[in-house]
């Protein structure tokens, strides 16, 4: 129906916005970090540094590829590249 059609694009088209938390995906893991989908086509990186307010030794220790993981925007740079953290999300509850 026409209603769902553009509940659907108007999620497509969204953006990002510094300071809102989303539920995402992780989709990659890397050794600094993990890549996660807050918006279809759209992801972010949560640094290593950003996944617990402790040190963290292996990305891995805290998410697996899959995940679903509460994340704030902490920026947008000009390259569009999105910045996230998980940590910033457990000391807002």
């Amino acid at each position: 129906d026409l209603e769902a059609a553009l509940t659907m694009i108007k999620d497509i088209t969204r953006e990002a916005e510094v300071g809102a938390i989303y539920e995402g995906t992780v989709v990659k893991i890397t050794d600094f970090g993990a890549f996660v989908q807050i918006l279809p086509g759209t992801d972010g990186l949560v640094h290593i540094s950003q996944l617990a307010n402790y040190r963290v030794k292996k990305v891995t220790d805290i998410v697996k590829e899959g995940d679903t993981l509460k994340v704030k925007v902490l920026e947008v740079g000009r390259d569009g590249k999105i910045r996230l953290s998980h940590k910033a999300v457990k000391e807002d509850e």
